[in-house]
């Protein structure tokens, strides 16, 4: 098992949305496309609410505050996923839907 080192730890400069991905603009001037499908609550988002993203920190992480989501650009780097279980995405629709 190789582990990845890193001579800099990522970070976004700034991000774009897409109708089928985002689109991270890393500050070493690299840019990574991340489908919406990659990401169950974002794939359920509205336009506006994927829309309503910010950069942590120094751009460490993207936060999308109306979806309860949370990437870190580390992760996104070495091509992680959601981990999130259904069950748990299952209940966040459920509660979604009613309004809770």
């Amino acid at each position: 098992m190789s582990t990845l080192l890193l001579e800099h730890e990522p970070e976004a400069a700034s991000l774009k949305v897409t109708a089928d991905a985002f689109i991270v603009e890393l500050s070493d001037g690299r840019s990574l496309s991340v489908p919406w499908t990659w990401y169950p609550r974002l794939l359920h988002g509205t336009e506006a609410e994927r829309q309503n993203w910010r950069l942590l920190g120094d751009g460490y992480a993207i936060e999308w505050p109306d979806l309860d989501e949370h990437i870190g650009i580390e992760g996104l780097l070495a091509g992680r996923r959601s981990g999130e279980s259904d069950a748990a995405l299952n209940h966040w629709l459920a509660n979604r839907t009613s309004g809770n």
